[in-house]
């Protein structure tokens, strides 16, 4: 990669790990569900009119949405929400890599290798030693909110190579309408009419700062660069630098918010992010039909392989954006 690219690289990935920081200080403004409706909301409009008519079938963008948008990203706000540090998420939330391709073998078929299971055994000693560690300082509900939202998002991963987006920011802002009204449905039944109007009508210009970032910094434009470096470059050579998102994410949470990091927090950050890596690409998984890469590009991300084709499942290249 040209140096510029590999700076965009990295640029793209501190956008996507300070994001959680981000996160964390807009729920001080806003419940969790309103704030991942308004999200999706801001990132929406006026994209949606801007990007042109979808490229793939509607059923892909709805499945995508309500995984991603509705169940992931509610979950992830909410367990955030519930006392889940915003480094500490950053970091859980790989584990995603391995619940897709636990998915991908249950839904397309695919067996990985030897190489690949190594990894993903790696990644969930990873999540193991983050629960201990979290579990002596904080709340366990939390926790499991976020481990079940990188599964939904495992979910919505196996969905976009089904879909196979020729363009990728055409596909995230049209996935970004699916989730509005179903978040602000529950946004009212759970979290109440009363607590969402007094979060509107007490919004100043730090939520609004937060929703242009978590919206537009992130989402649209961090997977505009993100989609315009794979159309230049294979993903085995932009996925890795995703990697580096639970990398920024806790050392901002750390100088921002403060959160501290101890020893195992650090232990549990090299298994899971170097079993994420195996597990990512590793050597070339089988199924019925021919072979299966190990690696994939992110969720949202243009795949060059059409979904009757041989599919390769979404890992470390699956953007970790929050």
């Amino acid at each position: 990669m040209r140096p510029v690219h590999t700076a965009l690289a990295v640029l793209v990935a501190a956008v996507w790990g300070v994001n959680f920081v981000v996160i964390e200080i807009g729920l001080g403004h806003f419940p969790p569900l309103l704030l991942s409706a308004l999200r999706f909301l801001v990132a929406a409009l006026p994209a949606v009119f801007l990007v042109g008519r979808p490229t793939v079938a509607w059923k892909w963008i709805v499945g995508v949405g309500l995984a991603l948008g509705v169940a992931k990203f509610g979950l992830l706000f909410t367990g955030m929400a519930e006392g889940m540090p915003a480094g500490l998420s950053s970091l859980v939330l790989q584990i995603q890599a391995v619940f897709t391709a636990l998915f991908a073998t249950a839904a397309l078929g695919e067996r990985p290798g030897r190489v690949r299971l190594a990894g993903m055994a790696v990644a969930f000693a990873g999540i193991a030693v983050a629960a201990v560690d979290e579990g002596t300082s904080g709340p366990v509900l939390g926790f499991a909110l976020v481990v079940a939202a990188a599964a939904c998002w495992g979910v919505s991963n196996v969905l976009t190579r089904r879909a196979a987006p020729p363009d990728a920011l055409n596909f995230m802002v049209w996935v970004c309408t699916v989730p509005v009204l179903p978040l602000f449905g529950l946004s009212l039944l759970l979290e109440g009419p009363g607590r969402d109007a007094a979060a509107l009508r007490s919004l100043d210009w730090s939520g609004v700062g937060v929703l242009a970032y978590v919206a537009w910094v992130s989402t649209v434009c961090g997977f505009g660069a993100w989609g315009y470096l794979l159309r230049r470059y294979p993903a085995s050579s932009v996925a890795p630098f995703s990697l580096l998102v639970p990398v920024f994410g806790m050392s901002s949470a750390a100088v921002v918010l403060g959160e501290p990091v101890s020893p195992l927090r650090w232990v549990a950050a090299v298994l899971l992010v170097g079993g994420v890596a195996v597990t990512s690409f590793g050597p070339v998984g089988v199924r019925a039909g021919g072979p299966v890469s190990a690696g994939g590009p992110p969720a949202g991300e243009a795949a060059s392989p059409a979904p009757s084709g041989p599919l390769r499942t979404s890992g470390a290249g699956a953007p970790p954006s929050a």
